[in-house]
């Protein structure tokens, strides 16, 4: 949203600087993303001033030059060359120094400096109006009026005024701040100072109505008004009007649709104008559009309405989807002579399920959508009424139309100062407190020692509870205004230990120190990535096809990530996510928290002074390896993956439950996501891991002062035996001398027997109360190679 710094002036008298309403604005909850600098003229016309010419004579080399001795109010007058037709001894002009920017109507700016032209010094430029942006004439240099002071800034003689814009992040509860006006209502609460607004004493109605309002759905459109405006003249908007909108980044169109679009960031209430003489019967319907109607809208597209569409219509056809878009036909165009006016307060849910429905977010729908003040139709209506007389003439033909059949009430509950109080963390005094709320317009109509009852204006759609009004307090108090105290208590903690997000966060600072970036992916996915369509959870109105379900897996997530990167030459991925997967179940639906992991491409980056590999399945499986030793899960059980993910995989069990299935991903599910090359994905089941670490405690061993000792053995055994069934095998045999079992060599070949392979392993071995003889170290082999033998066939290479 954005705001101009001169049009809160017109609410709010401050002296105080656009940088420190920036602050505060930020600080009383509407924070300023942007300040920016908004000129009225490109340049602003800075540094140039006011001259006169004392003398003017022929330029000795040139016929069409001449050599003039301009005035500027400095110490001496400066020589310069023009060849201005109209320049001559004694006009008022406007001067460009040695030094200053011009910006010109059309084309790049450029700066002046000291040059001689046809052999005679100039120090500056004479300018015309198409020099320095003021306009377009080229006819001669710009004459000032006599009585110009000499000396004095060009920007100060056509009262050229900077403007601000603030951009301002509003947040979704906030849409009565929606407005200079909702802005200006908590500037002057915080200063504790009255805001004014424009008198619309003089707005006149006429004595009978034009048209027969008529409204159908009284619960989408509580409040429905309009006025006929006679006899008016479309055409380009006064300047002053161009400047307030072009000050907020808003394009002109034409002095009628200017003045809606001005009161609607003037005061936060949309306005919509009907070319009176298109409408049909001399009707105006609000109701529910027909399932499957036609209707145009102003950008030209045909579209088909639904029946929960509010429209305004004639009688014959929709003109407006109330709240959201005008149409085409009963649009204001040049030939429009007569308008009907309409101010409405619309139901938020109608407008929102609309605005989504046909995807159309407009100024109005967003305003709409949130909430807008049931009391204002009737005051931006006459103020926009007498705005238009102003700029477009006419006169008001008809009565107002206000209908409005269940008045909306403010919000009435009561409030304790020392509730206030101990929800803030400070003693406020009671007299601050109330002074706050009734500088925030909040009504006070039953008053006790601790306990008032408070009347919340109705355009203050999130002020409800007690907690929302002492959280208005607050705002406009400061949250910087609340000290630490030296001793700050606080409730016990009830986190669960282990605490999740505490384990959630040292996960990820592991992987990312391990090369891995993180990811956020949308939750919403398509059908066809979805495991089970039975238990899918589907979108009642998706926004497309590609997003109408909520995911089963974060399989599908990643691999789109890494189509995407792919595709724009950045092949290389180390992922990691947390995200829930979701669940249609007979009890409703479940959600479920998981941890995945991605790599595919090289190992490495490129770089000329390294061999690159590519990622295989051990990378990953190291990555999985090193998370499961960080949270010190012991007693896993390793099993071969099932499922479609994979062409090849692992599955950690703790106990009965998967901890983390990884693998290569199946050539299928690439294809399905258009990704090439090999991809290997890990999918941690977080509810186990957090159930796995629970009664976990840390324990401290001293480092052992005997060595310990490496054995080899090479073993040859069927191809269906794995490493882990070996390494299970050797911690049985010895399990308290055998610290570590590693593999570091397989091998199949021709010189091996069919359907044999042979492992390299290695045995680290080590006593922690003495140091191990040869005798000790060969018993346990030779155990070791009994057991292999025995309970796998394996035969010592």
């Amino acid at each position: 949203m954005n705001i101009s710094y001169n049009w809160l002036k017109n609410y709010i008298d401050t002296t105080k600087t656009p940088e420190e309403l920036s602050l505060i604005l930020t600080d009383i909850g509407l924070e300023v993303e942007v300040l920016e600098k908004v000129q009225q003229i490109a340049g602003g016309l800075e540094g140039l001033v006011v001259g006169e010419v004392k003398t003017c004579s022929q330029h000795p080399n040139a016929d069409k030059l001449k050599v003039t001795t301009v005035d500027v109010g400095g110490e001496s007058l400066l020589s310069i060359v023009c060849g201005a037709p109209n320049v001559r001894e004694g006009l008022k002009v406007i001067v460009a120094q040695v030094g200053t920017t011009c910006y010109p109507t059309t084309g790049e700016p450029f700066k002046i400096t000291k040059s001689k032209i046809r052999g005679e010094v100039s120090e500056g430029m004479l300018c015309g109006e198409d020099e320095i942006g003021l306009g377009t004439s080229h006819a001669g240099i710009v004459e000032l009026a006599d009585s110009a002071i000499t000396g004095s800034l060009v920007k100060d003689y056509y009262e050229i005024k900077d403007d601000f814009r603030y951009e301002i992040g509003l947040t979704p509860n906030r849409s009565d701040a929606a407005s200079h006006l909702g802005v200006a209502r908590d500037l002057a609460a915080y200063f504790r100072k009255p805001y004014t607004v424009a008198d619309v004493s003089a707005f006149t109605a006429g004595s009978k109505p034009d048209f027969d309002v008529v409204v159908e759905d009284s619960t989408a459109a509580p409040r429905y008004a309009g006025v006929t405006i006679s006899d008016i003249q479309v055409g380009e908007s006064p300047d002053w009007l161009k400047e307030k909108l072009l000050a907020i980044g808003i394009r002109p169109i034409n002095n009628i649709v200017d003045v809606t679009n001005y009161i609607l960031h003037d005061v936060g209430q949309p306005l919509h104008a009907f070319d009176a003489d298109k409408i049909a019967g001399r009707k105006v319907v609000v109701r529910l559009a027909k399932e499957g109607e036609p209707f145009t809208t102003l950008d030209g597209v045909e579209r088909q309405l639904s029946a929960e569409d509010l429209v305004i219509a004639d009688d014959e056809k929709p003109m407006c989807i109330a709240g959201v878009f005008g149409g085409a036909y009963s649009g204001v165009s040049e030939h429009t002579t007569n308008i009907f006016l309409e101010s409405a307060y619309f139901s938020a849910v109608s407008v929102r399920k609309t605005s989504k429905r046909h995807g159309l977010k407009t100024d109005s729908s967003f305003r709409f959508e949130r909430g807008t003040d049931p009391n204002m139709p009737i005051y931006a209506l006459e103020k926009a009424a007498l705005l238009i007389q102003e700029v477009a003439g006419g006169y008001v033909s008809s009565t107002v139309t206000d209908i409005y059949p269940v008045p909306v009430s403010p919000f009435t509950f009561s409030l304790s100062y020392t509730r206030v109080q101990r929800l803030i963390g400070k003693e406020i005094p009671a007299s601050e407190i109330k002074a706050i709320i009734l500088a925030l317009g909040i009504g006070i109509t039953e008053e006790g020692t601790d306990e008032i009852t408070v009347s919340v204006p109705a355009y203050k759609v999130d002020v409800t509870r007690e907690i929302d009004v002492i959280e208005e307090v607050l705002r406009i108090y400061g949250y910087n205004n609340i000290e630490l105290k030296p001793q700050i208590k606080s409730s016990l903690n009830t986190t669960e230990k282990p605490d999740k997000e505490v384990v959630l966060n040292q996960v990820a600072d592991l992987l990312i120190g391990n090369g891995y970036r993180e990811v956020l992916n949308n939750s919403l996915t398509k059908l066809a990535y979805v495991d089970d369509e039975d238990t899918a959870v589907r979108l009642v109105n998706p926004l497309s096809s590609d997003l109408d379900t909520m995911r089963q897996n974060l399989l599908f997530s990643a691999l789109t990530t890494l189509a995407y990167n792919q595709k724009r030459k950045s092949p290389n991925a180390k992922y990691f996510e947390y995200g829930k997967t979701y669940f249609k179940t007979e009890e409703g639906y479940t959600e479920r928290q998981h941890l995945a992991l991605t790599i595919a491409g090289n190992q490495l980056d490129e770089h000329w002074s390294l061999e690159n590999k590519k990622t295989n399945f051990y990378h990953l499986k190291a990555a999985v390896d090193t998370i499961v030793r960080r949270l010190n899960i012991p007693g896993l059980q390793v099993v071969e993956a099932e499922g479609t993910y994979f062409d090849y995989g692992l599955t950690y069990f703790k106990g009965q439950k998967a901890l983390v299935t990884f693998g290569r991903v199946s050539i299928e599910h690439l294809k399905k996501a258009d990704v090439d090359g090999n991809v290997f994905f890990a999918t941690f089941d977080w509810e186990v891991l957090m159930k796995a670490i629970r009664k976990n405690v840390i324990k401290y061993q001293e480092v052992s002062k005997f060595p310990a000792v490496r054995r080899d053995l090479a073993l040859l055994v069927d191809e269906a035996i794995t490493f882990e069934q070996l390494k299970q095998i050797a911690v049985k045999s010895e399990r308290k001398l055998i610290k570590e079992v590693n593999i570091f060599d397989v091998y199949k070949g021709d010189k091996l027997p069919a359907g044999k392979k042979s492992y390299a392993l290695s045995f680290v071995l080590q006593d922690e109360e003495k140091t191990l003889n040869d005798k000790q170290i060969d018993g346990i082999i030779k155990k070791l190679m009994l057991n292999f033998e025995k309970e796998t066939g394996a035969v010592v290479r």
